[in-house]
């Protein structure tokens, strides 16, 4: 079993707040993290998964049901498929609190985001922390298997625990397969949002033909015959179910003028290369997309170690002068990334340009495997474990 980054974050929640809500997509690992905590509690704890129609029904009279468990840690799994639950685990927790039990009551695992379970529940403002679980990252995998890891595996095959372990590759785009198909057919169908499910396929696979760029909702909706609404409501569902990340644009004062919309990437390669039906990493090398895959699979191993004292963005004007990542750290320096596929990357006046106009304190060009080191002024070359651990210094 691997090692996730995430587990002491889980128990130093648990011990501080009364309710903990580990969110993430499908199959990601949220149950095993779970189960892996629950050994270093100083308490018993019961497990429902709301998948299954027994446990759902305990909780047809809640308070009845979770008022005989006090001094116990409740774990619920899927529990966006009972958003009426949150007002209930308010008045348990008010209740709680008065008689000085102030922490370590429930935690709540959820396939769907903190926006999404907020927007059709109760507020738990000040009760509840939210923790997010992505897929394996890089950082995660090297402490696990050290020399053995290997960037291309990861990058082709993703970051989902099954996908990334499978046997073969065969077996991972299987894993994939079936991933995308029970997202589409039962997940977002259970929330209730009626969407059609072969409708949302032929969107997911147009957007990750848009991956890593701005895309033009009207455009989108021309070609899938559907409104400029639904394209929003479309992208907005696969951004709450962890699927898609909508990157904003920097939004500084500047006299220039500045691309407004998000860039688009779909959030695991592993993912995207099954909705473009690239099969293998032999064709990934020779692939269009390898680019802005190489860009978004990095982009997303950097995000997911950051914590919310972070600002990230991407920069780019009318000119098209640009900078893929653009990092606030949490004391308030600028910094500016470049992504680049080759270990001899060519820097462009633009790049100097951008970093200029973000007001960046530091400017790293980012390349797989390679040794940090200073190229110019200010500009740094430096690999992308070794910028995941700088960044895991602030």
């Amino acid at each position: 079993m691997f090692f996730r980054s995430r587990h002491q974050d889980v128990i130093d929640a648990l011990e501080q707040m009364p309710i903990v809500a580990l969110l993430g997509p499908r199959q990601v690992g949220k149950t095993t993290l779970s189960l892996a905590v629950l050994p270093s509690l100083q308490k018993s704890a019961i497990y429902l998964d709301l998948e299954l129609e027994a446990d759902m029904r305990k909780l047809d009279d809640p308070s009845y049901f979770l008022s005989q468990f006090n001094g116990h840690l409740v774990v619920i799994d899927e529990v966006q498929r009972k958003p009426d639950l949150f007002v209930v685990l308010r008045s348990i927790v008010d209740q709680r609190k008065r008689k000085g039990e102030r922490s370590g009551h429930f935690l709540l695992l959820g396939s769907a985001s903190k926006a999404l379970l907020q927007a059709s529940s109760e507020s738990l403002a000040g009760r509840i922390r939210y923790i997010e679980l992505t897929p394996f990252h890089a950082q995660e995998l090297a402490a696990n298997e050290q020399s053995s890891y290997s960037f291309d595996k990861h990058w082709f095959r993703g970051g989902f625990p099954d996908s990334y372990c499978a046997q073969n590759d065969l077996e991972s785009w299987r894993w994939r397969s079936d991933f995308i198909q029970t997202y589409l057919e039962k997940d977002i169908p259970a929330m209730g949002l009626g969407i059609a499910a072969t409708q949302l396929r032929r969107f997911w696979s147009m957007l990750a033909h848009f991956h890593g760029q701005q895309i033009v909702q009207s455009a989108l909706a021309r070609s899938l015959e559907i409104s400029h609404t639904s394209v929003k409501t479309y992208l907005d569902l696969l951004t709450d179910f962890y699927m898609v990340r909508q990157l904003k644009p920097w939004a500084g004062n500047l006299k220039k003028r500045l691309v407004k919309s998000p860039k688009i990437y779909i959030r695991d390669t592993g993912i995207l290369h099954r909705l473009l039906q690239i099969s293998s990493f032999d064709v990934l090398q020779g692939h269009p997309a390898m680019g802005s895959s190489w860009e978004g699979f990095v982009v997303e191993q950097i995000l997911s170690v950051l914590d919310d004292r972070w600002d990230y963005s991407y920069y780019r004007t009318a000119t098209q002068v640009e900078l893929d990542l653009v990092l606030q750290t949490p004391t308030g320096e600028t910094w500016a990334i470049e992504i680049k596929r080759s270990a001899i990357p060519k820097l462009s006046r633009g790049f100097y340009e951008a970093c200029q106009d973000v007001g960046a304190l530091r400017s790293f060009v980012l390349c797989a495997g390679v040794e940090h080191q200073v190229l110019s002024r200010n500009v740094e070359m430096i690999g992308l474990l070794d910028m995941l651990k700088l960044l895991q210094t602030y």
